[in-house]
């Protein structure tokens, strides 16, 4: 059941990701981003794999509890008590009914098919934002924050998705740039913002670093770490390319930015992990009972007990490990300047992270 619940959040952030990115991008005019395609079947797909994906958290809660009263009965009371089951019973009509009228309305043919789309697709992140953690512990609250947090990845990432990996080309790319980079910096901030605020539902900011002890601090450090790197392509591809459009006409970006799309991919994986872990509402507790990361435990040469508290100290490991960080960030640029192999800019882009993170955990004390 692990394996499937890892397998299915990234899964589920990319259905809701091209059907954004589709939808947004047919209302958005011609001259205005490149040509693309995304076929009604895999709007279809998207779609179905919505109603289907986020049924695993409503199975993972009927796996947990139907041993005392059996699966039939358990089944029918997580479906119509629970508040994850009542939210998939109205994203699975939703579903129904967007799977129906993607059929019957081919978005490409009007902007009006397009924006009735992103409304139905709209209310099943509603409904995913109904049965989220963040919902369950601070309900309106942490409702529409999940919502805003998960409405500005999906679009965002759902127009990069579906430009890099959908397009027919490059033309109108400088137009698209001109609305698309502070549309995404926008999302970026909104993200980062409300990420904030989900990740204090959950852990105290002071206890960022004592989390760090535990499976679900590791995954999020290792989350947050891969934004780096994402920062530093969107540089590249918002940035630099800009500038090399202007100057070459034949100049492809779709390679660069399908490698951005790939470390959003590895985000959405390891949020996937990240929602498997038990959350740490009392580091201490927590550690008590599941004990240490095996991860953690594997770099952190120091030692730790219960109650311990983590501090940074950057002493001179940690240092020339952040200094080898930033040689393998100024790799990744110049590997774009100088029209080096795209796997060996996304190799230098997981060095960063790894050498980032070892830093770090190099510095605690």
């Amino acid at each position: 059941m692990f394996i499937l619940a890892f397998i299915s959040e990234p899964l589920l952030y990319l259905c809701f990701s091209i059907l954004m990115g589709s939808f947004i991008l047919r209302i958005v005019p011609s001259s205005h981003r490149p040509d693309f395609n995304v076929k009604k079947r895999i709007l279809m797909a998207a779609t179905a794999g919505i109603a289907m994906l986020s049924f695993i958290p409503v199975l993972q809660v009927i796996f947990y509890l139907y041993e005392d009263i059996g699966f039939a009965k358990t089944f029918i009371m997580v479906l119509f008590t629970f508040e994850v089951g009542k939210s998939w019973i109205f994203t699975y009509l939703i579903s129904n009914v967007l799977f129906i009228y993607i059929i019957w309305f081919d978005y490409r043919k009007k902007n009006l098919y397009a924006f009735i789309g992103l409304g139905l697709t709209f209310l099943l992140i509603l409904a995913l934002g109904w049965s989220s953690h963040a919902s369950s512990i601070e309900e309106w609250k942490g409702f529409v924050i999940h919502t805003i947090h998960f409405l500005a990845v999906t679009s965002w990432v759902g127009i990069l998705i579906v430009v890099s990996w959908a397009s027919k080309n490059y033309s109108n790319w400088k137009n698209f740039l001109k609305w698309f980079t502070p549309v995404a910096v926008f999302c970026f901030i909104i993200t980062v913002v409300s990420g904030l605020l989900l990740m204090n539902v959950v852990i105290d900011y002071k206890d960022y670093t004592n989390s760090w002890m535990l499976p679900y601090g590791q995954s999020l450090l290792i989350k947050h770490l891969l934004i780096i790197p994402l920062i530093v392509y969107a540089f590249i591809n918002s940035i630099l390319i800009r500038k090399r459009i202007k100057n070459d006409d034949y100049f492809n970006p779709i390679p660069w930015v399908k490698v951005e799309s790939l470390i959003i991919f590895l985000i959405f994986s390891v949020t996937g992990v990240l929602g498997q872990q038990e959350p740490p509402h009392d580091i201490q507790q927590t550690l008590t009972a599941s004990g240490l990361s095996k991860l953690f435990d594997l770099f952190y040469q120091g030692h730790t007990v219960h109650d311990s508290q983590l501090f940074i100290y950057l002493g001179i490991n940690s240092l020339l490990l952040l200094a080898l960080t930033l040689c393998f960030i100024g790799l990744t640029i110049t590997a774009y300047m100088k029209k080096a192999p795209i796997l060996f800019g996304f190799t230098m882009s997981i060095f960063t992270v790894m050498s980032l993170y070892l830093s770090l955990i190099t510095a605690i004390q």
